[in-house]
């Protein structure tokens, strides 16, 4: 191809920010730009449209890697999930692997497919199948098909695009697609905002699409970790005093496929100062501190969501002056479930919960 190029020949530069910069450096001049990949999922495209406009550029794609990868399998791509891993962690496939579902996944290298083979196994989700396309369009193009758990392809090209089809084991992980999940799934020392009233927290907290939430005094991350799982293009911040809870917020993320979640350490609300404006708040611990509410409440944008849940007679009595003051929802909850009592069975009221749910003017 070097002798087509008539004009300066540029490779592109680690890290790809700085090749990006060079582009930019060049506005104005005919440039032409070489690169693989759908140039709009996760390309180069992408990154260079966020800075010029598109009716500055000619695009030329040719036929994606899940395209030619779809092909190969015979899958309707309008019936596949499509991910890229290329770069990212392989955690973010998790909420996706439900039985029956079929699942193109772009990897980062050679290694990229057998990590995700043990994954799967360790998830409960060893007889998948695992197709592994190597290298497609080119004259070393290969295509493998495993199970999971027998996994044992090595020499694997750096250009792979993984196809599985999900079969759940027994125990297999598999992550409901309704709010409030099951409390065993979350690793926690009971600082948990609990299934029951978590579905109810997050109905009031009323996700959108691209929102930011702040999860103050998280605990386990729960709140936060299913408003992630609500969407991709969801975003969280926990914020959280003790080492050890900000730990396992770290761990139950990765473990529920969301570890873009962020982690603050820190006491509220000190550790509020700096943080991007959310679009909605959640105060599930430490509410009662002096200045917290304060804070949540000056950090909201406009139009934005707030909920806070107390258990203690000192934080209810915030959320009354406030719901006095300001307006919003105030509800009590009360949850009973069934327990033995001797040789029969009876109701055991749990906590009674007050949630105070507003939407900053």
């Amino acid at each position: 191809m070097r002798p087509l190029i008539k004009g300066e020949a540029h490779t592109w530069l680690s890290p790809f920010e700085k090749s990006i910069e060079a582009v930019l450096a060049l506005r104005g001049k005919t440039t032409v730009i070489l690169a693989s990949g759908d140039p709009f999922f996760y390309g180069v495209g992408a990154t260079l449209s966020r800075h010029i406009p598109v009716s500055e550029m000619t695009v030329i794609p040719a036929p994606s890697s899940f395209s030619l990868a779809a092909s190969r399998l015979g899958w309707p791509l309008q019936d596949v999930t499509t991910l890229s891993l290329h770069g990212r962690s392989l955690d973010l496939i998790r909420p996706h692997l439900h039985p029956g579902r079929k699942i193109l996944a772009l990897t980062s290298d050679g290694q990229g497919p057998a990590d995700l083979a043990r994954l799967l196994q360790e998830s409960g989700f060893g007889q998948s199948t695992l197709a592994v396309l190597e290298a497609l369009g080119g004259p070393n193009e290969r295509v493998s098909t495993q199970q999971a758990a027998d996994f044992a392809l090595s020499g694997i090209n750096d250009l792979n695009v993984c196809g599985i089809e999900v079969v759940a084991g027994e125990g297999a992980h598999i992550l409901p697609l309704a709010a409030g999940l099951d409390d065993h799934l979350f690793e926690h020392d009971g600082q948990i905002t609990k299934r029951e009233i978590r579905a109810m927290t997050l109905s009031a907290l009323a996700p959108r699409r691209g929102e930011l939430l702040w999860d103050i005094g998280a605990g386990s991350g729960s709140i936060g970790i299913e408003w992630m799982l609500a969407d991709p293009s969801m975003r969280a911040i926990a914020i959280e005093s003790n080492s050890d809870r900000a730990a396992r917020i770290c761990r139950n993320a990765a473990s529920f496929g969301v570890p873009g979640l962020t982690i603050v350490e820190g006491q509220a609300p000190h550790a509020l100062a700096g943080l991007p404006a959310p679009d909605a708040v959640f105060i599930g611990g430490g509410g009662s501190d002096a200045g917290v509410m304060e804070a949540a409440i000056a950090g909201l944008k406009s139009g934005g969501r707030l909920v806070a849940n107390a258990v203690t007679t000192e934080m209810e009595a915030i959320l009354l002056a406030e719901h006095a003051r300001r307006g919003g929802s105030l509800i009590r909850i009360d949850i009973a479930r069934a327990a033995p009592i001797g040789s029969m069975t009876g109701w055991r009221p749990a906590m009674p919960v007050t949630q105070w749910s507003w939407v900053k003017p």
